[in-house]
């Protein structure tokens, strides 16, 4: 670039000139960048306007979701049976009796040693049978072998550790854990014991017979299932099995958990109304955000005389009255429902005031909750304010979902202008440059012609007075 020469012959402050020049030059690029500017806030103000219609429309999807019109809430008659809602779309309210007639356990068979550090008492390998259990008419456990024995062989020296060690090299195959527990001193015991409860899980062990404490062979417990007896003592009583304590099919949307055998317990499942009006009033707190959030970026001070970001824009402005209007308009909607012929037909329900829902506006132009009106009219009619509530949440959605796409199809355009503005800004950038070092060669050369005319008048000067 070339260097001015700052008035060293006309005494004129050239850089400064310069300066005062280019600004002029760049007015244009500074409207370019103040047209940036404001169309990056109104970007970020669309954005905030967005995600706040998201968060209503998001609201509006869980009121219209069927689960959340089966939230349950299960209540059990004894401490030893615990009742959990999972809800759902399967949850339904009702109730049950039963007996807990079992509960679940794994298989447990215990071999005795006096001396588990002993050497050379177990022998070279043993046999796991893999099977199941089952109480004969006589009450009785009666194992059952399914599938192939595995054999397995124990290392030298072969004492109660190289025993379990050698088991729980194939604890994943057989599903069986065996440990030594020392009870006094090195006396103990050797349990092998199933991974998983239920009678399916059992097992049998061939070859430590006789090689316990004073010649004993193991003992076993067998694995069980947990069981209920249903309906007991009525003529529709039957059980329901479980490998584990859990019971997650026995009632929609609830889960059992049994701990301790015991007779008629109770539990009953019901619909979780205040779960439910916690869905419409997060739905009309959201809506509220969103008409705030609006109001806030479209408003526009009289006193001082400015706006915000959005004034003016229709398409945002229009979004406050549409939210309201769905309101005031009271609600509408159509229903298929099918005929004994299984022939769909649709008809227009007209609900009418969302009163009914508990729902309201506000001479502050907002929505209202009220969640003692909602109960009250879910109490005497549960399937209608389900209805409608779904409704009137598919409605939201639908709604906020069009202003979504319609407000960031904008936000889209304005960051393709911001794109578009920014390139010419870069433009601008290099024919400013241009011209800066224009000038300042243009001032550098007058400098210098300056200089060779004062050098040829000091000449003449000095001529002329020669000559006199």
């Amino acid at each position: 670039m070339t260097a001015s020469v700052d008035g060293l012959v006309s005494g004129l402050n050239t850089s400064s000139m310069i300066a005062s020049l280019m600004q002029v030059e760049a007015a244009p690029q500074t409207k370019l960048k103040t047209k940036v500017e404001t169309a990056q806030n109104a970007v970020a103000s669309y954005q905030s306007v967005n995600a706040k219609l998201k968060a209503t429309k998001s609201a509006a999807e869980d009121v219209a979701s069927l689960g959340s019109w089966r939230a349950l809430t299960a209540t059990s008659s004894s401490s030893t049976v615990t009742a959990t809602a999972t809800g759902g779309l399967t949850g339904m309210s009702g109730g049950a009796t039963f007996d807990v007639t079992s509960v679940a356990r794994s298989q447990a068979t215990v071999l005795t040693a006096d001396d588990t550090s002993a050497e050379g008492i177990y022998p070279a390998s043993i046999t796991i049978q893999p099977g199941s259990w089952a109480k004969d008419a006589n009450g009785d456990n009666q194992f059952t072998a399914v599938g192939n024995p595995v054999t397995i062989t124990v290392d030298e020296p072969r004492t109660a550790a190289k025993l379990t060690t050698a088991v729980n090299a194939q604890s994943a195959t057989l599903g069986i854990r065996a440990t030594v527990v020392n009870t006094s001193g090195t006396a103990g015991v050797v349990q092998f014991t199933s991974m998983k409860s239920g009678a399916a899980n059992g097992f049998e062990i061939s070859g430590l017979e006789n090689t316990g404490s004073g010649g004993a062979s193991p003992t076993t417990t067998a694995g069980q299932d947990a069981v209920l007896t249903m309906n007991p003592g009525t003529a529709s009583e039957y059980k329901v099995n479980s490998t584990t304590n859990t019971f997650s099919a026995l009632m929609p949307g609830v889960t059992l958990t049994v701990t301790k055998e015991e007779k008629n317990v109770t539990v009953n499942a019901a619909s979780d109304t205040s779960a439910i009006a916690g869905k419409m009033q997060a739905l009309v707190d959201a809506a509220n955000a969103s008409l705030a959030e609006i109001k806030s970026q479209t408003a526009y001070d009289l006193d001082t005389k400015k706006g915000s970001p959005l004034t003016g824009d229709f398409t945002v402005r229009q979004m406050n009255a549409a939210l309201l209007s769905m309101v005031s308009n009271g609600l509408s909607y159509d229903k298929t429902s099918k005929d004994a012929n299984g022939v769909e037909s649709t008809s227009t329900i007209d609900f009418g005031s969302l009163n009914q829902l508990g729902i309201s506006l506000t001479k502050e132009g907002t929505l209202s909750f009220d969640a003692t009106e909602f109960n009250k009219a879910y109490s005497d009619n549960p399937s209608k304010v389900q209805e409608a509530g779904m409704a009137f949440g598919a409605k939201v959605r639908k709604l906020t979902d069009t202003q979504t796409n319609a407000v960031t199809a904008v936000i889209t355009g304005r960051k393709s202008e911001i794109d578009s503005l920014n390139d010419q800004i870069d433009n601008w950038d290099v024919r400013l440059a241009a011209k800066k070092e224009a000038l300042q060669r243009q001032y550098t050369a007058l400098e210098t012609s300056l200089g060779k005319l004062k050098d040829q008048g000091s000449w003449l000067s000095g001529q002329l007075a020669g000559l006199s």
